[in-house]
């Protein structure tokens, strides 16, 4: 009798396959047990006897919405409040005063459950308080999108969050909301989340002065990368930053990007911003 956590080789390529092409993932050949473990109660609410067949389903005109779905559990990672406090304080020390109370849009491109652009919209708030800023964050699955538009969390993941913007950016929760915490709405509003494919252009000519892609393109092949970045390139305004997460880079990539520090790129700005400069 097979158990949930028996997948065929079959399987396993078909579900992999279609991660890779619809989000550009790479899903190891070591990580069946990853797919059967966020999968298998897919199987059981649908009844298949094999993933196989759950498979076929997700192919079928009637398995769109199961499609998402298995999308979403197999692509969907762990994130936290001000994970990788470095680039907080990059942002805060280093970007914000060379913005010389210019607006500021940052583009969080991967931004899950949104724990990330909370933490960046504590920042931005912090030292550029209600002047002009606001935040774009995407993620290719619509239930963690969902569950970080309500700015609800759990209160044992707010460890990370610095006592002062505790105290002014979150609320505790009460009655059935005991053991949660509430970002404020006035935070909140600043931040417009949206479904989006890293692997697909932009359909508007937005331009961004940061873009944070931390801890995804760990998940991606050489090509893919590529693209991936090349793509948030059009979207990032000449002299404005990429931010990478800390155990991620651009080596062997064709990209024009100066390298700042390990993690952190600027795209080289243009020849008039630099003669506007000189002529200031």
């Amino acid at each position: 009798m097979s158990t949930h956590n028996d997948i065929s080789p079959f399987a396993f390529h078909k579900i992999r396959d279609y991660v890779y092409r619809t989000a550009g993932i790479v899903i190891g050949n070591d990580k069946t047990a990853l797919v059967t473990g966020r999968l298998w109660r897919r199987l059981e609410l649908y009844g298949h006897k094999t993933y196989e067949a759950y498979f076929a389903y997700v192919s079928s005109p009637e398995g769109a919405q199961e499609r998402s779905t298995m999308l979403d559990l197999l692509t969907t990672n762990e994130t936290y409040f001000f994970r990788e406090p470095a680039h907080f304080e990059f942002l805060r020390d280093q970007i914000i005063p060379q913005q010389r109370n210019k607006p500021m849009r940052v583009w969080c491109a991967a931004s899950s459950t949104g724990e990330e652009p909370h933490s960046i919209a504590m920042v931005l708030s912090d030292v550029m308080g209600k002047t002009d800023w606001d935040i774009l964050a995407t993620d290719i699955s619509g239930k963690v999108l969902e569950h970080a538009r309500t700015g609800v969390y759990r209160a044992e993941r707010i460890d990370h969050i610095p006592a002062n913007y505790l105290k002014n950016y979150c609320r505790r929760g009460i009655g059935e909301y005991e053991g949660m915490l509430a970002v404020v709405p006035s935070l909140r509003s600043r931040i417009r989340f949206e479904q989006h494919n890293l692997m697909h252009t932009r359909k508007n000519d937005e331009q961004f002065d940061v873009i944070f892609l931390r801890n995804v393109l760990i998940y991606f092949d050489q090509p893919t990368k590529q693209k991936v970045i090349e793509n948030l390139l059009q979207c990032l305004r000449p002299g404005g930053w990429l931010i990478l997460g800390h155990c991620e880079s651009i080596t062997g990539l064709n990209l024009k990007l100066t390298t700042i520090r390990p993690s952190i790129y600027r795209k080289p700005a243009d020849a008039v911003q630099v003669l506007q400069k000189l002529a200031v």
